[in-house]
């Protein structure tokens, strides 16, 4: 027997369209961030904020710098890919929770508070702009999508059961 495919509720469509919107943003903001703020000359700043000396911090910075850059595409991408959410795609959804998710773990402790400080001293507030909107974003838009999971038991807030009628409130 067949398992019945689940129904859309109010919240299905405006949860899939928020995150497409999101994503479109913080795809754009992660961009910046990956190629217009994390540069060389940051990373070395950031180092010796840290206690390195000029020349080990001028070592270390390439290898640390490609590597953030490779972190910060695979972001890049992986929001690139909630641009998807309208299609309702499985996959999508939890794609979408595993970036957001992990996208705002950097101010929660992944990137140490010390990279901030370097940004801010570089390049002003601006230098932290597309983090607190991408990951500050990135927050709300997991805990959207984790508490419409927690209350439908199904993503993309639908419900596990025939359509006999008007979707639920």
């Amino acid at each position: 027997m067949n398992e019945p495919q689940p129904v859309p509720t109010v919240w299905t469509r405006r949860l899939q369209i928020a995150t497409a919107v999101s994503s479109a943003v913080f795809t754009v903001g992660t961009a910046a961030q990956n190629f217009l703020v994390i540069n060389l000359e940051m990373i070395e700043h950031s180092m010796r904020l840290s206690g390195l000396g000029p020349s080990d911090a001028a070592a270390q910075a390439p290898g640390l710098l490609a590597f953030l850059r490779t972190v910060g595409a695979l972001f890049i991408v992986g929001n690139a890919l909630g641009l998807l959410a309208p299609r309702g795609w499985t996959w999508v959804f939890w794609t979408a929770v595993i970036v957001n998710i992990g996208q705002a773990a950097g101010p929660l402790g992944m990137i140490p508070p010390v990279v901030y400080r370097s940004s801010i001293e570089l390049y002003g507030p601006a230098g932290i702009l597309p983090t607190v909107i991408t990951d500050g974003g990135a927050f709300f838009v997991a805990l959207a999508l984790v508490a419409s999971f927690a209350r439908y038991r199904t993503p993309w807030a639908r419900l596990r059961r025939p359509a006999t009628g008007p979707a639920p409130r």
